[in-house]
Parts: C-alpha cells; structure tokens; sequence
C-alpha cells in the first residue's frame, strides 16, 4: 500500500511541528495560475502532511483573491487523497462559544460569483455530486481527533460561506441565523466544491473565534478578537491534525474518490486538447479507458 497523503489548508502556523521530518518546501506551476505559496510537506508517523497558508504566508490574499482552483490542483498533484481545512468562523449559535470547535457537514453559498468554482468549462461540461459536501468518513475521524486531545467540539453544522471581506451587516447577521446555519466564514467555497471535483476528501475543523455581530451580550467581531482566538487555538489545531494523521494512514473507503466517474457529459472526442492537457490530471484516467 502506498503512503497517505492528507493535505492541510490554514494558517501558516499549523505545519510547526516538531515530530514533522524530511520537510520539503515546493512550488508548482498549474494551469490554473499560481497557488497561494509554496506546499509543505513532511511526514508524520508514516504519513505524508502537504500544508499550504491559504491566504499566503503573512497573510497576503483576501478571501476572494486565493486562487483556490490552483491550490486544489497543486494537492491533486502532490498526490493528495484527503483535505483537512482548518477556518477561522463566526458562531451564529449561543453554544458554540468563541474558542469552540466545529465540524461542519454543509456548506451554504453566498458568494457573489467572483471566484472560479470549477474546473470544468472551456469545452468540457461536468457535474459532480455536492448533496453531502463533507467527506462524512473524514469529518468522524476530525470529530474524534478533536474529542482525544481535549478540546470543546460539536459535530455537524452549515457553515454559510460570505463574500467578505467585510464583516456582516447586524441585519444580515439576523437573517442567517433564521435560516439556521451554525458557522459564518469567507473561505470554504468554492474549496470544497473544487476539492469534489478533484476527487480528494474534503473536512473542515472550523474555530470558532466571535458571536459575529448578532449576540447582544458580546462584542461586535473584530480582528483583533479573531487573531486572539486563533492563536489560543493554533496549538489545539496542530494536535487535531496529528490525531487525524494517525487515524488517516488506511486506504479511503468513501466514494469521493470516484466523484468524476459518471461526472462528464462532453463527448471526449469534442474536447479541445488544451483542456484535455489541463485536466488531464483530474479526468485523464476516466477518458483513457
């Protein structure tokens, strides 16, 4: 059986760890632009960790600015079969307390359409599945991780994914709570939409660092309460990922591997061959049987 690979997207202080050996700093050139930084990789207890800052290191991009078809691309091409995102959110619920954990099992959509969302187009038309867009057999192993190291976590949730990069609005705040969501960030999407496509597991181990704007009892959000939180919560995310590392060292046993099979409607002799080459990474195996 050839070694894991999980892939890990979030600050660029979740790849600091000691028991971390043979690390490798690489950059790769896609066809989709250049990725946020250069990959991380090292192994961990016969695993091999990929880490990218998503926003770059020192915390260069808006969440709308990270190319996040070039980061899904560049763990696909490192061999990456499993994506841990570790976010920053809002909580929009009174018992996810700031400091809180949670790990989420739906995504909610408000974007405004500025950022690419699949990799499909320019002559090829594909659909894949999104009804559950949670790898259900990574978010068990991501809750049970967090279990084991102690922290406050609660399972499931819809983390509704913003524009950005304002804060919400105290009306718009209202009205995501009553259609129910849990969670409140400005990243996930389309990360999750793209990592489908590219068939790796995608889960989120999202931190709760503010009550957004709509908790009379608490502070507005700030950036100065979200850098808080997150460094008290950067130690507890490293320790997360170990416990998931330790527990991701088997074969995939769920379907996100084999998202595209029945995905590709374009008949593949009317594909152009520049976008043949492009995805070729991603669907070559399905057009060469």
């Amino acid at each position: 059986m050839s070694q894991a690979v999980l892939g890990v997207i979030g600050g660029s202080g979740l790849y600091q760890m000691e028991e971390l050996t043979n690390v490798e700093e690489i950059r790769i050139d896609t066809p989709f632009g250049e990725p946020s930084d250069a990959f991380i990789t090292g192994e961990f207890e016969g695993v091999r960790l990929v880490f990218l800052p998503r926003h770059g290191r020192g915390h260069r991009l808006l969440p709308s600015e990270v190319n996040y078809r070039a980061n899904i691309y560049g763990m696909k091409t490192l061999e990456v079969e499993r994506i841990i995102s570790v976010s920053a959110v809002g909580s929009m619920r009174e018992e996810i307390v700031p400091g809180h954990i949670v790990i989420p099992d739906q995504f909610f959509d408000q974007t405004q359409g500025k950022r690419p969302s699949t990799f499909f187009g320019s002559g090829i038309v594909g659909h894949v599945q999104f009804a559950d867009p949670i790898c259900g057999d990574l978010a068990g192993v991501l809750f049970e991780a967090a279990q084991q190291v102690g922290a406050t976590v609660h399972k499931g949730g819809t983390y509704i994914c913003i524009e950005g990069p304002n804060f919400s609005t105290r009306a718009e705040s209202r009205i995501y709570r009553s259609w129910g969501v849990d969670v409140i960030g400005m990243t996930n999407v389309p990360e999750a939409r793209l990592a489908r496509e590219a068939e790796i597991c995608y889960g989120t181990v999202a931190l709760a660092t503010d009550y957004d704007c709509w908790h009379q009892g608490h502070d507005d959000v700030s950036v100065e309460a979200v850098i808080a939180i997150i460094e008290k919560n950067v130690a507890t995310a490293r320790e997360i990922i170990k416990s998931a590392a330790r527990r991701l060292r088997t074969e995939r046993g769920c379907s996100c591997g084999s998202a595209l099979q029945h995905a590709i409607m374009t008949r593949p002799e009317l594909i152009p061959e520049k976008t043949l080459r492009n995805l070729d990474l991603l669907i070559g195996k399905y057009l060469n049987e």
